[in-house]
């Protein structure tokens, strides 16, 4: 079922990249081949949550997006309904900002520039057009200064550059 689905994930995508070739900026084109799946997601509500409290029914779809499985967390008491490691900031950009407060302001424009070329913010869009509230899970200490806030933001349309 992933297989297919990312296949035609990449269908969608790569129409919609055709469609768009000719516009004039990178940020005008990857919003013209994001946009139409994001505008779904400002209609829900989407709220984010460390994997480490525990599940309640107000969690609606509980998705976990970040990349490594978080330490001490059985998957059977985690009670995730997908994990979207894609939608995590890439190894690189992840390791380079290693939570530090000092590098938010670079890491937040750094990891939108990531998602609006990535192909798992449809697959994720997919998953929360299905429920009426989502739940983005993640592992880090900081609640206000996670990949989980930024991936939130964008796909309320609220992040800005």
């Amino acid at each position: 079922m992933r297989l297919v689905a990312r296949h035609r994930y990449s269908l969608v995508l790569s129409s919609r990249i055709s469609a768009c070739q000719n516009s004039a900026s990178p940020t005008a084109r990857a919003l013209a081949v994001l946009g139409p799946c994001l505008k779904g997601a400002s209609l829900k509500k989407i709220q984010i949550k460390r994997i480490y409290e525990p599940p309640t029914a107000s969690d609606g779809t509980r998705i976990l997006v970040d990349r490594l499985w978080p330490r001490g967390v059985a998957r059977e008491e985690a009670r995730i309904d997908a994990w979207i490691k894609d939608a995590a900031p890439s190894d690189a950009l992840r390791c380079w900002y290693s939570h530090d407060p000092a590098k938010w302001p670079e890491f937040r424009p750094r990891y939108i520039a990531e998602l609006k070329h990535n192909p798992a913010v449809l697959e994720l869009q997919d998953l929360a057009s299905e429920s009426k509230i989502i739940t983005l899970l993640f592992a880090a200490k900081d609640s206000l200064r996670n990949n989980a806030t930024v991936l939130r933001d964008f796909l309320s349309g609220r992040a800005a550059e």
